[in-house]
């Protein structure tokens, strides 16, 4: 087989895997993992269930894969903020007014949730999920520590404040779920007032 069609291979197949990904993400978010089943998922992508388990041996080799994309497509998200140009205000402005609009957002929240919290979940994983989600708080604690520094944000470990306003934003997020729009009239300017000094 030549380099061009193993390449071209990889990358179907990655595009599988991530299909696959996409729809057990929005069928586990809706029903819970207990109650989804391969063939739900398998439905949703549009492909066969024998083609599922070309990708993924079981329904939890699927729930982990999807809470790690869940946190990496995350962590990619903060550190762009991150990496903007301009003032702290502008770049927790940007990832205020993109998460809450972010279209996968309320389901990756669902799944992190349950994976930190399920007894259904193996206790590895939720360690593993548990020392993601502090690590990817570094990126937001970074902004605030930057605008604390430029006398915007008010004092306090930058960390604490990351949590808290990422808890924040995970809850609001989840009363905007498609199709149930409750806080429709939410802007980032109010929600950034409770870290302005």
């Amino acid at each position: 087989m030549s380099p061009r069609n193993i390449e071209k291979d990889q990358k179907l197949r990655d595009e599988r895997q991530r299909q696959i990904l996409e729809a057990a993400m929005h069928v586990i978010a809706r029903r819970g993992l207990p109650a989804t089943k391969i063939a739900d998922i398998a439905s949703t992508a549009g492909i066969s269930v024998g083609n599922v388990y070309k990708y993924f041996r079981s329904k939890d080799d699927i729930f982990k894969a999807l809470v790690e994309s869940g946190q990496q497509e995350y962590r990619e998200f903060v550190e762009h903020a991150l990496h903007l140009e301009g003032s702290s205000y502008d770049k927790l402005y940007w990832y205020t007014e993109n998460w809450l609009s972010y279209r996968n957002g309320w389901a990756i929240t669902v799944i992190l949730q349950y994976a930190r919290t399920s007894e259904a979940v193996p206790e590895h994983v939720t360690q593993a999920v548990s020392a993601r989600f502090i690590d990817n708080l570094r990126p937001m604690a970074e902004m605030i520590a930057e605008g604390q520094a430029e006398g915007v944000i008010k004092n306090g470990g930058s960390l604490e404040l990351a949590l808290i306003y990422v808890s924040m934003m995970e809850g609001l997020i989840l009363h905007n779920i498609p199709g149930i729009h409750e806080i429709a009239m939410l802007t980032p300017d109010k929600m950034l007032a409770l870290l302005l000094k």
